[in-house]
């Protein structure tokens, strides 16, 4: 045998590997996010800071630090001559959208009727930005050209998260005071104009990296409030309605992810958006739930049961359907 020659590793074991390495990397990232989580909790269990706190936090995440890294993002990592497809990627997310929400109605039969609107908007209404953002940070760096691809993916998403989730609750509680052109719609297509025009050399890096600095706070920001808020609402929090949150954790975790993959086997997608999608499907719902279904006049309670059970099982569920997808999508 000539040393100088490896052995070579059957194709099933390399994409075995391949996938188990995944499964490790968005572990970590996941469990990262649930560790910011519940350090918000422990901080209003403990009285660090007090419950009022949050909703500034809320508006400093959403409004100031989330614009500011998608932008800054979007200026650093989006070039239209490398990327002639980009505007494929809207597209891609209202085409997932609509089998989302198809998945959503027929799901939400499962639920008992005094929760069935709570259960059909936390199912519907992923956390479309913040966990793919950890993971695919996580997965290939702050300078990988997912991160850009994500936010094309999602530019309409907040306009229709606050927008469209106010009709499952017939007008019951306040207007949501975001319409269309929300911060991170328009830092969006603020900064692809940018880039279009090729006048980005006219925006001072001082400038650009003061940005992308206080960008850098949205996640954790996020997190910490989810924690708080989660806690705020146990004080007075009633017993778990388990079956309905079983059923619920059961469709979000893993009948979402399945069936997704299966689509995605059909229609056979480039592997950026097949990996977005398929992020989509797998990630719990955006954090921002409860909130919309208590000024809609909803059960806040029930929604962070769901809420809450998806991110715990979503340590596992997550970088489990992840790797799966690998083994399919080896990209």
């Amino acid at each position: 045998m000539d040393l100088r020659t490896k052995p070579s590793i059957p194709i099933e074991d390399s994409c075995r590997c391949a996938a188990m390495g995944v499964f490790a990397v968005t572990f970590t990232a996941v469990a990262m996010l649930l560790t910011i989580g519940i350090l918000g909790y422990w901080m209003l269990s403990r009285r660090v800071i007090a419950g009022e706190a949050l909703k500034p936090l809320s508006v400093l995440a959403i409004d100031i630090a989330l614009p500011c890294l998608t932008f800054t993002s979007i200026l650093k990592g989006f070039d239209p001559a490398d990327n002639a497809s980009w505007w494929t990627l809207p597209l891609w997310w209202l085409g997932s959208t609509a089998w989302f929400t198809a998945l959503a109605l027929v799901s939400s039969r499962l639920a008992s009727p005094w929760c069935r609107r709570e259960f059909t908007v936390a199912l519907l209404y992923q956390n479309a930005i913040f966990f793919p953002l950890a993971i695919i940070v996580e997965l290939e760096g702050t300078g990988s050209a997912l991160l850009v691809d994500l936010f094309l993916y999602t530019l309409f998403f907040p306009a229709f998260l606050f927008n469209t989730a106010p009709m499952f609750f017939a007008g019951t509680g306040q207007k949501s005071p975001y319409r269309i052109l929300n911060p991170v719609l328009a830092v969006t297509l603020a900064g692809i104009a940018i880039r279009l025009f090729g006048v980005s050399g006219f925006v001072p890096a001082f400038l650009a990296d003061g940005l992308s600095r206080v960008g850098a706070m949205a996640v954790p920001l996020l997190m910490l409030v989810l924690g708080g808020n989660i806690y705020l609402d146990m004080l007075g929090a009633r017993k778990p309605a388990y079956r309905d949150v079983t059923a619920f954790v059961c469709m979000k975790n893993l009948v979402f992810p399945a069936a997704t993959l299966g689509m995605l086997l059909l229609v056979r997608p480039p592997h950026a958006p097949a990996f977005i999608i398929m992020l989509q499907a797998s990630v719990p719902p955006v954090t921002a739930v409860p909130i919309i279904v208590e000024r809609e006049g909803g059960d806040r309670n029930v929604t962070n049961q769901f809420m809450v059970a998806s991110f715990l099982f979503s340590l596992v569920s997550i970088p489990a359907m992840i790797a799966l997808f690998t083994s399919f999508f080896p990209g």
